[in-house]
C-alpha cells in the first residue's frame, strides 16, 4: 500500500482512527475518512474540524507502543455520497451488514477506479458478497478480508471525537484475498507485523473469515434466554458475558450448545471444502492463553478427536479458568484481575433517540443469519444455529411488542438478509437456491 497509494476508510468509529494512524504513520499514504451523515457521526466530523483534522490514538500497555500514534487526514468527506477524487483501495471499517450500503452509495466514477476492497470485520461469507456485488458492477477490485480487527480500540473519552484509545491488541489476525500472490497482502503483512501482530495468509477471504473467534461464540453467549433477559430488560440487574451462571449465562448446556454450533459451522465449512477449526486450540492459542495446569498441550491438540462429552468438559474448564486473567498480578490479598467482568448491555435510546440493540447481539443476529442461509442451500442441518435465531427472533418481537408505541430502530424487525446470502451463495458455487424450512 505505498507508492503514495489512496486509501479510503468507511466508518468513523475508532477502529477507522487506529488504522488511519497506522497506515499513515508506516506507509506513504494519503488517507481518507468517510462516514454517514447522522447524530452519531456529528460530534467526530466536529472534532476533526476543530483540530484541523488530527487524530491521535493513545495505548493502554506499552507493549503495544506502535499502534500510538498520530497524524492529519487528508481528506474528509461527510456522507459516503460526498466522495471525490480518485481512490484505490477503501477499507470497510463498517458493520458486515452495512457493507453493501456504503458501496452503493459511492459515486459510480469512483467504484470503476478502485483496486481493492478491504474488509476490517467482516463475517463469514462476505468477501464472497462483495466480490459478487462488485462484478456485477463490472469491477475486477481485489477483495480482501481480515479474520477480524486487530484489537480493541474505544474513544478515549467515552464519546465520539478525534482521539481513541487501544486498550488489547490480538497476538495473530488472519487474512485472505481473492487474489495470490497478492501484494497488498504482504505489504499488510509487513505492517502488522511491524506493529507485532502476526498475519497469517489464507487461501481465500472465507478461509480467513471462518476464523474470527466470535463466529462460535457470541451466538451461544448471547442468544440464550438468560442473556437476553439482560439484553431486553434495561432494568434488570447487572450480568455479565463471560461469567458462570449465575452471574453469566455459562452452563453445562450453554457450552453443549457452543461445541454443536462448532461442529454445525465445520459441516458447513467442510462442503465448501475449507480447512477446518480446532476449536480449543483456536481459543488458547490465537486468542485468550490460560495456564497449563488448567489446560495440557495434549488436550488442546488432541481436541477436535475427543469424545463430544469431554469436548464439553475442557470447553467449561477454558471459561472457569478464564474468570480472572490467569496471566495478571494478584494484589495483596490474593485477587486477580476480575477478566470476565464485561457487562451485558441492555438496549438503550440512541442518538437518535430511537430505542436501539447494542452491537452484541445486533451483529450476531445478521452473522448468524448469513450462516444459516448457507447451511440450507448446501442441504447441511443446522438445529442449534436455528434454535439460536429462533431464541433471538422471539425475544426481538416481545421486546418490540413491550415497546409498542415507542420509537424504535431498524433492528427490532426480523430480517432474512435474502439478498446478501444470495449474492455469496452464488458467489462461492451455489446456485440451487432452496427454500428455507
Amino acid at each position: 500500500m505505498s507508492d503514495r497509494q489512496r486509501i479510503l476508510i468507511a466508518g468513523t468509529g475508532p477502529a477507522s482512527i487506529q488504522m488511519a494512524v497506522l497506515l499513515k504513520g508506516r506507509l506513504d499514504c494519503c488517507i481518507g475518512i468517510v462516514g454517514r451523515r447522522s447524530v452519531r457521526s456529528e460530534p467526530f466530523f466536529a472534532a476533526l474540524e476543530r483540530n484541523d483534522q488530527r487524530i491521535r490514538v493513545d495505548i493502554q500497555n506499552e507493549k503495544h507502543l506502535a499502534l500510538r500514534g498520530e497524524c492529519r487526514i487528508d481528506h474528509v468527506f461527510q456522507g459516503y455520497d460526498s466522495v471525490q477524487g480518485q481512490w484505490d483501495t477503501v477499507i470497510l471499517a463498517v458493520t458486515a451488514d452495512a457493507y453493501t450500503k456504503v458501496l452503493e452509495q459511492l459515486d459510480a466514477g469512483v467504484l470503476r477506479q478502485l483496486r481493492c476492497v478491504a474488509l476490517l470485520s467482516p463475517t463469514f461469507g462476505s468477501g464472497a458478497l462483495i466480490r459478487h456485488w462488485m462484478n456485477s458492477r463490472h469491477s475486477q477490485a481485489e477483495t480482501i478480508s481480515f479474520s477480524t480487527y486487530l484489537g480493541d480500540t474505544r474513544w478515549a473519552d467515552a464519546r465520539p471525537s478525534s482521539n481513541a484509545i487501544t486498550t488489547g491488541v490480538k497476538r495473530k489476525v488472519f487474512i485472505g484475498s481473492t487474489r495470490a500472490p497478492s501484494r497488498q497482502v504482504e505489504q499488510l503483512r509487513t505492517l502488522y507485523e511491524s506493529s507485532g501482530i502476526a498475519l497469517e495468509v489464507m487461501n481465500s477471504p472465507i478461509e480467513a473469515e471462518a476464523r474470527n473467534i466470535s463466529l462460535y461464540v457470541h451466538p451461544p453467549l448471547f442468544m440464550n434466554d438468560f442473556t437476553l433477559s439482560a439484553v431486553f430488560d434495561e432494568a434488570s440487574a447487572r450480568k455479565y458475558v463471560y461469567k458462570l451462571f449465575p452471574e453469566g449465562p455459562i452452563t453445562p448446556q450453554l457450552i453443549r450448545s457452543m461445541l454443536a454450533a462448532w461442529r454445525e459451522i465445520s459441516a458447513i465449512g467442510e462442503r465448501l471444502h475449507l480447512n477446518g477449526v480446532n476449536l480449543l486450540k483456536f481459543m488458547t492459542d490465537d486468542n485468550y492463553p490460560v495456564r497449563p495446569e488448567s489446560l495440557s498441550r495434549h488436550d488442546i491438540e488432541q481436541f477436535v478427536r475427543l469424545e463430544a462429552i469431554h469436548q464439553e468438559y475442557l470447553l467449561y474448564v477454558r471459561y472457569a479458568s478464564l474468570l480472572i486473567d490467569p496471566y495478571s498480578e494478584p494484589d495483596r490479598d490474593g485477587k486477580y484481575f476480575d477478566f470476565s467482568a464485561v457487562p451485558i448491555r441492555s438496549i438503550f435510546r440512541n442518538k437518535e433517540g430511537l430505542w436501539d440493540i447494542p452491537r452484541m447481539p445486533k451483529e450476531d443476529y445478521y452473522r448468524i443469519k448469513i450462516l444459516q442461509g448457507i447451511a440450507r442451500r448446501l442441504d447441511s442441518a443446522c438445529p442449534t444455529l436455528d434454535l439460536f435465531i429462533a431464541t433471538y427472533e422471539r425475544s426481538l418481537a416481545e421486546a418490540a411488542l413491550k415497546l409498542a408505541g415507542e420509537p424504535l430502530s431498524d433492528a427490532f424487525a426480523l430480517q432474512s438478509f435474502e439478498e446478501d446470502i444470495e449474492r455469496i451463495c452464488k458467489e462461492i458455487g451455489i446456485h440451487q437456491s432452496r427454500t428455507p424450512t
